[in-house]
């Protein structure tokens, strides 16, 4: 069944003088001339975005959103209206986001982090109560799992993230780097789900495979400059700020590579050995 507010691939049936005619369920679905850039032939799929228009009739167009139905983005405010503010999201009409909707009135020329749905109609509009539409609790993920990530707000213990599209995740401050900022995509891995279903975020990989990430990071950086001013006694932000890793990722990477010879330790910080130039990162 085709999902309103969602990108499918969809077969080419026909074109005529109108347009593109798409098959979908048994019935054929026109894309207007004016959305076809270029020829297209029968039996060729186009990706498509489905929405519904004011008449509540089902629409396609070619001109994919930047996040579809059930997702969160980081969108940009293009105007102010009655009814509320309009997103710019990629495709001819602008997304609303209901002045209901809005935990604070928004501004034009501003991005806000929102979370797209359907209204009862099956039109699009958009959220920024993130908190109506994220479970605190999570039971189908576990230690080590790989999640997408969505940056929403830095707090006094890190930053809250978006966690599939699904949940609420933290990721404290000693895994943050410098640049990181509310929107921005990353990859991370479920350090732990706690007792009250809550879940605490890594951006590194955890276990064997995360400590060789760490090493090779450490010696690419070593190959790079030779010596490295970071030790014991280095502020945790700024081994962050330099290598995108925690202290203790930090201690446990450059010990690994002093017993392998490949690094000397000094009271100012770490050089790269002889043996360490020939290594491979």
């Amino acid at each position: 069944m085709l999902e309103i507010g969602k990108i499918h691939l969809l077969v080419v049936e026909k074109t005529d003088e109108r347009g593109i005619w798409l098959r979908s369920d048994g019935e054929l679905l026109l894309l207007p001339r004016k959305e076809a850039a270029a020829a297209v032939t029968p039996g060729e799929t186009l990706p498509v975005f489905l929405f519904r228009d004011k008449s509540g009739h089902l629409q396609a167009t070619l001109r994919l959103p930047s996040a579809q139905a059930g997702e969160f983005a980081l969108l940009k405010v293009r105007s102010i209206g009655s009814p509320g503010a309009f997103l710019d999201w990629g495709v001819e009409k602008d997304l609303l986001v209901p002045l209901s909707q809005q935990p604070e009135r928004m501004q034009t020329g501003r991005s806000y982090l929102v979370r797209i749905a359907l209204d009862r109609e099956g039109r699009p509009f958009a959220s920024a109560r993130l908190d109506d539409w994220l479970e605190e609790t999570c039971a189908d993920l576990q230690a080590g799992d790989a999640v997408d990530l969505l940056l929403w707000t830095f707090t006094d213990l890190g930053a809250k993230v978006v966690v599939n599209h699904r949940y609420i995740g933290v990721v404290y401050r000693d895994e943050l780097q410098s640049g990181m900022v509310p929107g921005m995509k990353l990859t991370g891995y479920v350090k732990r789900v706690r007792e009250d279903g809550k879940l605490d975020i890594l951006l590194r990989k955890v276990g064997s495979e995360g400590a060789a990430e760490a090493r090779s990071v450490i010696l690419s950086a070593l190959q790079k400059e030779n010596f490295l001013p970071l030790h014991d006694q280095s502020p945790p932000e700024i081994i962050q700020a330099r290598l995108g890793m925690s202290k203790k990722s930090f201690k446990k990477a450059v010990g690994s590579l002093f017993k392998a010879g490949l690094v000397e330790l000094t009271p100012e910080g770490v050089r790269l050995t002889e043996k360490g130039r020939g290594q491979d990162s």
